[in-house]
């Protein structure tokens, strides 16, 4: 059965104490609401409608583009919220499923599981329920005397014989389409002048209408996100969630507390991450690595068998086999090929390094391409700005770079050259020539058996 899946996220969020709307702070390096359409996405088969207040332009660009977007002018309530989608999508028919942005840890299979029971219920609702003794200040869902769901009790209207309740109603649905757009229009309006979804059950139970709940699978994906004490408890069961997942598929971690993988992160098998150690964004980890302690991965692909000790990587791509560290800074367009060395307080930018190259510490390398197994001295530097200007240094294959070199760009040292410690080289050097001074001149041409 086709169904359309409506969140809201108009909310401001104003127990956050933020001037961020509550939907954008982020989890897991991802906005709120990007976990709940990409859930529902899944589900659905199709992105869904988010609703968004006239105030909130990021709210649509974190949303994504694919949501389609209904605004809702006043903050009247959730019935309200939902009524305002109606002109679009009353047409579709089907199965409405409606969820909250602040609850991201619904998962996609939840609400398939809703979707299907919805699809099976001659009714014309189905809610998703929990069962916990921590309420979280959820509604109580109370039943009659056979057990079926009469109405949802709100946390502070409940007497303390319904505050002992251990049924959660966690505030997502699933709505036969026609009932849902019939029934809107007659939501009574609170002491707040405000319109609650929640009412939609007792005016059901009232019709004599079956409504059917599903239960959660995993107690967490109930932490809804409303204060940062909230957010902060919603990282922690999500760093515990991946975490688990990761070791349960071969991945070692000495200290999992002190570990954060993003969830868009891939880790190969026999890995081992040592404490302090962060992955975030898109990173594609291979096998057989160790990695830390005290590294921040973000955006780069690790192949196989890699060693970065208390580094940094971003936006870099390393074949097999590369050792970094301790204390490497790799940036943005940096890709090293396999078996490369960079030893303590290297730093390498927009460079290709290819096979064996080696590079001592304390040197900086950025918008360059190293040949096949160069060495390059501690303390060298590519000077590749000119003030105005991004310029290329090219080191040929085999070539070797003494220790506190200066290499001025646009220049191009060639196969086999040499440069003597603290040389200032601003003029190309042919291939197996020995530059030294400064400025660097080429002083002879070595045997290529040097």
């Amino acid at each position: 059965m086709r169904a359309n899946a409506i969140i809201l996220a108009a909310g401001l969020g104003t127990r956050m104490k933020s001037r961020i709307p509550k939907v954008l702070h982020e989890l897991g390096g991802k906005p709120l609401v990007r976990w709940s359409v990409e859930a529902c996405t899944k589900a659905v088969g199709a992105p869904p409608t988010v609703i968004v207040g006239l105030d909130m332009p990021g709210v649509r660009a974190a949303a994504g583009e694919a949501c389609s977007f209904v605004e809702q002018r006043e903050r009247l309530g959730t019935g309200h919220a939902v009524l305002q989608a109606r002109a679009a999508l009353q047409e579709q028919g089907g199965i409405v499923v409606v969820a909250n942005a602040d609850l991201p840890f619904v998962r996609s299979e939840s609400y398939r599981a809703l979707i299907a029971r919805q699809g099976e219920n001659p009714g014309p609702l189905t809610l998703l329920t929990a069962e916990a003794d921590y309420p979280r200040g959820f509604g109580r869902v109370k039943r009659d005397d056979r057990g079926r769901v009469a109405a949802i009790i709100e946390h502070a209207h409940a007497s303390e014989e319904e505050l002992a309740i251990r049924e959660l109603n966690v505030g997502v649905y699933a709505f036969r389409s026609d009932w849902l757009w019939s029934h809107l229009d007659d939501l009574p309006v609170s002491p707040k002048g405000e319109y609650y979804l929640t009412d939609l059950i007792a005016m059901a139970a009232s019709e004599g209408e079956p409504i059917e709940t599903v239960t959660v699978a995993e107690e967490d994906e109930i932490i809804g996100i409303n204060t940062r004490v909230h957010l902060a408890e919603a990282e922690k069961a999500l760093r515990e969630r991946i975490n688990r997942m990761w070791m349960e598929a071969g991945v070692t971690m000495i200290d999992p507390a002190t570990t954060y993988i993003g969830p868009d992160v891939q880790i190969g098998q026999d890995t081992v991450l040592l404490p302090n150690t962060h992955l975030l964004g898109e990173v594609f980890m291979g096998s057989d690595c160790k990695i830390g302690p005290n590294t921040t991965i973000r955006d780069a692909s690790i192949g196989d068998g890699c060693t970065i000790d208390a580094s940094v990587v971003e936006g870099a791509v390393l074949e097999q086999d590369v050792e970094i560290g301790p204390y490497g800074h790799l940036r943005e367009g940096a890709h090293l090929g396999r078996g490369v060395h960079m030893g303590n307080y290297g730093e390498v930018k927009n460079s290709r390094l290819e096979a064996g190259v080696k590079i001592g510490h304390f040197s900086y390398i950025g918008d360059a391409h190293i040949g096949e197994n160069v060495n390059i001295g501690a303390g060298t530097i590519t000077c590749n700005y000119d003030g105005e200007k991004k310029h290329r240094t090219e080191i040929g294959a085999e070539a070797f770079i003494g220790s506190d070199t200066m290499l001025v760009a646009p220049v191009k040292i060639g196969k086999g050259a040499r440069t003597g410690a603290g040389s200032v080289v601003t003029k190309d050097v042919p291939d197996y020539g020995l530059a030294v001074g400064i400025p660097a001149r080429v002083i002879r041409k070595l045997d290529e058996r040097d």
